[in-house]
């Protein structure tokens, strides 16, 4: 039997990968809602009103240095996304980011370095975007804030409400 250390990691690396290796975990019948975004580089361009910057990116510290410097108040001219409480694929598609990006959706408070927050906050994230392809991220809403962003990328966290 493997240590319960062991089933703690197993645990957390299916659920932060589950969009890369699993097909839908929702049932048939279930209405499920798709929100298309399209990273280019250093930003997620839906979440910015639809304007693509143009900004130019060959490694993830560039965009360290351009979301320094530009990123707030990108992010405070933006209109955050607001949603109903449900079901939702975010796909998320790389657009000549010439590097592996992810996708990371999460609750405003949510802590990655509190274990009680992978227990009872909504967190969803994956890795292995690459340049040109698109992977779906599943996640239930309930009615509260949330942040999305891509840390690989190192977009801006871009706000997104969910009420009824």
């Amino acid at each position: 039997m493997k240590p319960y250390s062991t089933w703690i990691a197993t645990g957390v690396a299916i659920i932060t990968f589950a969009p890369l290796i699993a097909s839908s975990t929702f049932a048939a019948g279930d209405e499920v809602t798709i929100i298309n975004l399209t990273q280019t580089p250093c930003q997620i361009v839906e979440a910015e009103n639809g304007v693509d910057h143009g900004f130019t990116s060959t490694e993830q510290a560039d965009c360290e240095k351009i979301n320094a410097e530009t990123g707030t108040d990108r992010v405070a001219k933006s209109e955050a996304l607001t949603l109903k409480p449900g079901k939702y694929i975010f796909r998320v598609t790389n657009k000549d980011v010439p590097y592996s990006l992810g996708f990371w959706i999460r609750e405003e408070d949510y802590n990655w370095a509190n274990p009680l927050h992978k227990l009872n906050k909504i967190s969803v994230s994956g890795g292995g975007l690459e340049t040109g392809t698109t992977l779906d991220y599943e996640v239930e809403l309930t009615e509260g804030e949330y942040l999305y962003s891509c840390p690989l990328n190192t977009t801006p966290d871009y706000k997104l409400h969910v009420k009824s």
